[in-house]
């Protein structure tokens, strides 16, 4: 029985043969460009931060962005190779707030941030100097940490002070919200992006509308707000996520790698809630290329994903969940064999590890 057509995978899926020359000599399959998990934090997941980024890149993932660890533990990962390493550096809380308490979060993981007072210095204010030496650090972002849930928050004014330091610096400004009005407090701050899907509260329709006119970016992290479980919170994130993207929000993937039990690699069940949320087959594609806070994508390599393209949208997680990142000269997309095609823009369009469990709100 012949295989039925493949689906749509978008412009940026390729039918591709590896060179005869390499470990798997013509091996058929598709080629992406270099994948982004834009959620980790390297000092939960694996053994190391160094064991933690060998199995990342066996598992397919070109690139990284740790969204909190000591600058001790991620500054000397930047120039290592690959995966290329992204990173905020600690979180910036309030004073005693989230998630100083919590025994995962390692010594220089977090640094409270004092309330702006409102009177005019000429030094910086302390928002303004935490920024500055993240920045000479070589953070590419910064991560706020807004959970009323768990204790103090950053005020507004101080909020909006982190916001506007970054902003000078040309750094992104990513936000964990977490309780009620926290996800209003981050929009109306112009924060860049949410380091998760908000998940402890309903995001209204203006809200969403405000965050996609302002460009805002939602991480997915949709696998850990129930890992695999049906929970308030996992159905929470996946109806705001999907009304996010319905009203053009810009999705990235996430898996919040380090917290709890998950796969270190492309996670197929990260893949599968995105689906749920409503994201075709091109658009998880998009989420996972996407190489933001980058312009440009990882040099010098790419994804293969072996074997036929998927035949339907509930395959395609568990196929992405195969992919291989390899020299970017070793594909040859100009020799296919026959009978391999991926759609790229529309059916009728061919082209012929586990991390220990940790606290149930780890920030990661």
């Amino acid at each position: 029985m012949p295989r039925p057509a493949p689906i749509a995978l978008g412009p940026f899926a390729r039918p591709a043969r590896r060179s005869l020359n390499g470990d798997h000599p013509g091996e058929v399959g598709t080629a992406l460009p270099p994948l982004v998990d834009h959620h980790v934090h390297l000092m939960l997941a694996g053994s190391s931060p160094a064991d933690g980024l060998a199995r990342l890149v066996e598992g397919g993932v070109s690139a990284v962005v740790d969204l909190g660890a000591p600058l001790a533990l991620v500054d000397p990962l930047r120039d290592r190779g690959m995966p290329r390493v992204d990173f905020a550096g600690p979180f910036l809380t309030a004073r005693g707030g989230y998630p100083l308490d919590r025994p995962w979060a390692a010594a220089g993981s977090v640094r409270e941030i004092e309330p702006v007072d409102g009177s005019r210095s000429a030094l910086p204010s302390p928002a303004e100097t935490a920024i500055s030496e993240l920045h000479s650090f070589g953070a590419s972002v910064v991560k706020v940490v807004l959970n009323a849930d768990a204790g103090p928050v950053l005020d507004p004014a101080t909020l909006a002070a982190i916001v506007r330091a970054a902003r000078a610096h040309g750094m992104p400004v990513v936000a964990h919200v977490e309780g009620a009005g926290m996800s209003r407090l981050a929009i109306e701050a112009g924060a860049d992006a949410m380091a998760h899907t908000p998940f402890t509260e309903h995001v209204d329709d203006e809200l969403i509308a405000r965050a996609v006119a302002q460009g805002q970016r939602w991480i997915s992290t949709l696998f850990v707000q129930g890992y695999g479980e049906t929970t308030p919170d996992f159905t929470r994130a996946v109806d705001n996520l999907a009304r996010f993207r319905a009203a053009g929000g810009d999705v990235l993937y996430g898996t919040d790698l380090g917290n709890g039990e998950q796969p270190i690699g492309v996670n197929p069940d990260e893949l599968a809630a995105l689906v749920r949320a409503g994201l075709e087959a091109s658009d998880l594609i998009a989420a996972l290329i996407d190489p933001w806070p980058r312009v440009g994508a990882v040099e010098g390599v790419a994804t293969f994903v072996p074997g036929p393209p998927p035949a339907s949208l509930d395959e395609v997680p568990a196929w992405l969940a195969t992919a291989r990142v390899v020299p970017a000269e070793e594909l040859d997309a100009s020799a296919i064999a026959v009978g391999v095609a991926i759609a790229v823009g529309g059916a009728s369009d061919p082209i012929s590890a586990s991390s220990a469990p940790l606290d149930r709100d780890v920030t990661a």
